[in-house]
């Protein structure tokens, strides 16, 4: 099978990084789907792996965290897929990625691709749909209820791959009111259009714009983007016992500020299960 495998350089080496090859179909193992990969898709993840900014394996020399494609066999224990399956998923850091003919993946790890999506727009989803539906629902515990929801969410970083999917998420699933945040005009209209129901300006004062909006108190946010920066505005715009998730790294984040407010800070990484194999 033909594999594009990537060659390990500094963050700032120009040298050309990628190498189409010839390898051998992987054999899966018990839990182990193979699958014909029909798309990949391309995201930040894949930028800091093959700049060496996180580290993987020695064994890892493929990229691609996201993919679809048609199973063609599976391990002695599957049993949620078959043979002629279309799925969609994304893998994992401890092995090669989907940038390849034929890509082993853990059952556990993967999902039925929806029918009313091609291959490639269902490539597409994995791991920001992964990030956002477990940051809204499985860290900041948002009940999936209309009627539940009374309080608002603040996304910042409305207009990102990420923001995007969880935008649309709250709007569909949850009652809360979503202030999105955005700095462009067409990542205003972009976040409107995905579900918003009101967008500030990042680049301004947060608590002035929160205020002067008829919301209910801010009992969420989801950061995306530069959660340092805007960790002081953060604290004074949650409401006590409110929770703040983010996702974007950080050489230093200090979320004293929320203290005085009881308010929680949570962590979403959306390879944590299978690195540290929790998968069931």
């Amino acid at each position: 099978m033909k594999v594009i495998e990537f060659l390990r350089h500094p963050a700032d080496d120009t040298r050309p990084a990628f190498t189409e090859t010839e390898a051998a179909a992987p054999i899966p193992g018990p839990h182990d789907l193979l699958v014909r990969v029909e798309a990949v898709s391309i995201n930040p993840v894949n930028t800091k792996v093959r700049r060496n900014l996180v580290p993987v394996p020695d064994t890892v020399n493929v990229l691609g965290w996201d993919a679809a494609g048609t199973v063609i066999a599976c391990g002695s224990d599957v049993l949620l897929f078959a043979p002629g399956d279309n799925v969609f998923y994304a893998g994992t850091f401890t092995r090669s990625g989907s940038n390849a003919e034929l890509h082993l993946v853990d059952e556990r790890m993967v999902g039925n691709m929806p029918a009313s999506l091609n291959y490639a727009q269902a490539a597409a989803m994995p791991l920001t749909g992964l990030t956002a539906w477990q940051l809204l629902f499985d860290r900041l515990q948002v009940p999936a209820s209309k009627t539940f929801n009374t309080g608002s969410l603040l996304v910042l970083g409305g207009a990102g791959g990420v923001g995007s999917i969880l935008i649309q998420l709250a709007q569909r699933l949850t009652g809360l009111t979503i202030i999105a945040t955005a700095s462009r005009r067409e990542g205003v209209d972009w976040c409107l259009n995905m579900g918003a129901h009101h967008v500030i300006d990042h680049g301004g004062s947060l608590p002035e714009q929160v205020a002067a909006l008829a919301v209910p108190p801010v009992t969420h946010v989801a950061s995306f983007t530069h959660t340092d920066k805007h960790m002081a505005a953060i604290a004074q715009i949650v409401a006590p016992h409110g929770k703040v998730g983010a996702i974007d790294d950080h050489d230093f984040l200090d979320i004293t500020p929320l203290k005085a407010k009881s308010a929680s800070f949570h962590w979403e990484m959306v390879f944590t299960r299978p690195l540290f194999d929790t998968l069931i």
